[in-house]
């Protein structure tokens, strides 16, 4: 069993002692500074009342990316099938194979 370590990130003007597995450290620390990047650039482009509406505008910016993502390769999965279904039928048909 690996040995955890404890971290404090800082999101929001607020910090968040963590116990972690190492191999996740680093993972944290760039989501953490990606979050702190979108809010301030939320704050300094929008009309923002507090930091509960900047976190909420980072979750789903953050959010609606992997959504997309999962999209995206859904339908490329999608379009591989139909073409290789389509490569199999005229190799089939050449081939004379029933």
């Amino acid at each position: 069993m690996s040995e955890k370590l404890k971290i404090k990130l800082s999101i929001a003007d607020r910090v968040y002692p963590l116990t972690i597995d190492p191999s996740q450290e680093e993972g944290l620390r760039k989501a953490a500074k990606n979050i702190e990047q979108l809010a301030k650039k939320f704050e300094q482009s929008y009309a923002v009342r507090d930091k509960q509406d900047v976190l909420a505008m980072c979750a789903l910016q953050f959010a609606s990316k992997i959504e997309q993502r999962g999209i995206d390769q859904s339908e490329g999965t999608q379009n591989a099938t139909e073409r290789l279904k389509a490569l199999d039928e005229l190799i089939t048909s050449k081939l004379g194979v029933k």
